[in-house]
């Protein structure tokens, strides 16, 4: 678990993970967990899991780099969840991704939940840069990325979600930024 200042990140083992995807109503996978999932996520839409899933079928090792549920821990809600997409790449890029569940926006919980998963993942020697790609038309998101100081790239076509704007920063600048902080 991955502790923030009001946030737990609790990641999801593969075996939840699929059962989350396989079958969203089955709840034995909130059982004993100090988490409910009343918001629904990623329950109604499978979000990131249509990716990781079958990424993590055909090499579990991978899941320790996929979905987290953003549990607020004043009350235990699910109130988001985060992932990265897959392990560090051949230069050492990681990206990632999240999910706010609407009622909980505009609070600070996405720059929370990025700067614990980024200090996280840069505690692994083989992560050097950080990625973030975001909708061209989201401008709640690009504010995010942008307040955090990330280098604008250019821009992709995502298959899924269209033009998407690139956002990066290297391990060393953003251990210089936000190291300790």
């Amino acid at each position: 678990m991955i502790s923030t200042p009001r946030l737990d990140l609790h990641h999801i083992c593969a075996e939840d993970l699929i059962t989350l995807f396989e079958e969203p109503e089955n709840l034995s996978i909130y059982e004993g967990k100090p988490y409910s999932n009343s918001h629904r996520q990623l329950m109604d839409d499978s979000g990131p899991l249509a990716w990781r899933v079958p990424q993590v079928r055909v090499d579990p090792s991978l899941n320790r780099w996929f979905v987290r549920w953003i549990v607020l821990r004043s009350t235990g809600e699910i109130i988001g969840s985060t992932s990265f997409h897959g392990a560090p790449d051949s230069v050492g890029m990681i990206e990632i991704g999240l999910g706010i569940q609407e009622s909980f926006r505009n609070m600070g919980f996405a720059k929370e939940a990025l700067l614990g998963m980024w200090r996280w993942a840069l505690t692994y020697p083989e992560v050097k840069v950080l990625r973030y790609t975001v909708s061209v038309e989201n401008s709640p998101s690009i504010r995010v990325i942008e307040s955090f100081g990330f280098h604008y790239q250019g821009e992709q076509i995502d298959e899924e979600d269209g033009p998407e704007s690139i956002y990066e920063m290297s391990k060393d600048e953003f251990l210089e930024k936000f190291d300790g902080k």
